[in-house]
């Protein structure tokens, strides 16, 4: 079995994800986070906010509307350019985008071709519908915005949003004003984003209701060859991919070498260190792709796709790093009529912005899929303590003599400094796997000793080594260990 369903099958069986509405068979591009799938999404996107909101004073976050008015989207370039190219089955009638299903046949990346230059590819390779082996149709576009149609009326006036982006574009000039007039200034969105995919599939990784968490930094564009912290990345190797090679490169060699600007790479780097040092992503599956001028939107002067390694889906998209220069404040000015020009360093100029984009969805999967494990007659997650749903668990060995008692005093101490479950259900046995499933990494066991001791058994998840500590030491003990501590060396090993 590949590990994407076994990660399927993990999912469903623990509640992190299932297909929305199941009941009713379900509705492509939709799913439902479970309980424990709710509390990873929630710790990842904390971390994402304390990490990126917390690198700058004047970045802040804030939560604009997921319906926008269709003036917004003429503004933003979405009404004429929110397009992606589809071809249509001459034989089943099925829908596919075409620069993904050339993707699947050819393993290669496709983006960015024209509809006329994908029509013929299709042609050229013999390209056929994946549902019943049909002849694709010529490439044609289609909008991926959803439409509503407000109020009593019949006409369509607004969208739902497809990018978070936007409610940080048409809210700068008011929060720049607010927040003292200070540049560079970083406005922050988590929230929900909406997409008519053609043909959603690969799980989390393309859907049509999904959760982004930007981070847009307004700037001026005199200063793009700067930043306060360069010292702090200037010698820092960035592992980049491009012109169909993978090399580590500093970000001074990046700066002198491949021309992109030191603001620019600065927030490239504390992406980087973001994936690699919070999340943990081995190095080996990790890369920023450059996109060629070919890929890369018209307005985006410099992007880099940040990509995961998957096992069978290989390099996915999971972040980018897009310098937009001025094209949305210009849009929405020309749109709205409202100036979106500032009086900031003895000049009058409209700022540029500098978009963090994440798909919480693709790295929620993508820490699911490399942090799956199996060992013997076990599966187990080995996710990062601090993404865990749980950090710790707290057994009684049994339900009787005074046991669940004690065990109940002790959780209800933990729950105090840590995110603790209970779990007095089924054998000892059964409690271990069901929290090794669920990624907790350290569990707690009461037991007839810690009645006469005042001892408990902790017990690492993937070691599967245990240690008895006294109670009074517990707090300290699990500190050390949730730090990065050996296990072994806290405590008298359990043979």
């Amino acid at each position: 079995m590949a590990v994407s369903d076994k990660v399927v099958e993990l999912a469903k069986r623990r509640g992190f994800f299932t297909v929305s509405s199941e009941i009713y068979g379900g509705i492509a591009g939709f799913y439902d986070y479970g309980a424990y799938g709710t509390l990873l999404k929630r710790k990842l996107e904390n971390l994402w906010r304390k990490y990126f909101v917390g690198m700058d004073e004047n970045f802040f976050e804030i939560e604009a509307s997921n319906i926008m008015p269709e003036k917004v989207f003429e503004g933003s370039g979405h009404i004429t350019n929110f397009v992606d190219p589809v071809a249509k089955c001459k034989k089943c009638g099925t829908f596919h985008r075409a620069d993904q299903i050339m993707e699947e046949f050819l393993h290669e990346n496709f983006e960015g071709k024209t509809v006329e230059e994908l029509t013929q590819l299709i042609k050229k390779h013999n390209v056929k519908c994946s549902r019943c082996k049909g002849e694709l149709g010529d490439v044609s576009v289609l909008n991926m915005m959803f439409p509503l149609a407000m109020g009593a009326g019949k006409d369509t006036v607004a969208y739902l949003r497809p990018e978070t982006a936007q409610g940080a574009y048409v809210n700068f000039l008011r929060h720049f004003n607010i927040l003292r007039m200070r540049l560079p200034l970083g406005l922050a969105i988590i929230g929900k984003a909406f997409r008519n995919e053609i043909s959603p599939r690969q799980l989390l990784l393309r859907q049509r209701e999904f959760t982004q968490a930007e981070l847009q930094i307004f700037f001026d564009p005199r200063e793009v060859e700067e930043h306060d912290n360069w010292k702090e990345v200037a010698k820092y190797k960035l592992i980049i991919y491009h012109a169909k090679k993978m090399e580590k490169i500093s970000c001074d060699d990046a700066n002198k070498k491949m021309k992109i600007p030191k603001f620019y790479l600065y927030y490239l780097a504390k992406m980087q260190k973001f994936f690699l040092d919070e999340l943990n992503i081995p190095e080996k599956k990790f890369r920023l792709r450059k996109l060629t001028d070919e890929e890369k939107a018209f307005y985006n002067k410099v992007h880099f796709d940040i990509e995961i390694q998957l096992e069978e889906l290989g390099w996915k998209e999971v972040a980018g790093c897009h310098y937009r220069t001025d094209h949305d404040l210009k849009g929405h000015q020309l749109v709205s009529g409202q100036s979106q020009e500032i009086f900031y360093n003895e000049k009058k100029f409209i700022p540029h912005v500098l978009e963090l984009s994440f798909g919480v969805d693709r790295i929620l999967y993508s820490l699911l899929e490399l942090n799956y494990a199996e060992d013997k007659d076990r599966v187990y997650l080995k996710l990062p303590a601090k993404l865990s749903p749980f950090t710790l668990a707290v057994f009684p060995l049994v339900n009787k003599d005074k046991i669940p008692k004690k065990a109940e005093e002790i959780f209800e101490e933990l729950k105090k400094h840590f995110d603790a479950i209970y779990d007095d259900s089924g054998s000892i046995g059964k409690r271990y796997y069901r929290q090794d499933e669920i990624s907790t990494p350290v569990t707690i066991t009461c037991d007839y000793q810690t009645i006469s001791e005042n001892t408990v058994t902790i017990r690492d998840r993937d070691s599967t080594h245990q240690i008895r500590v006294n109670t009074k030491n517990l707090k300290t003990v699990l500190t050390k260990f949730l730090e990065g501590e050996n296990l072994e060396r806290l405590g008298k090993t359990v043979k």
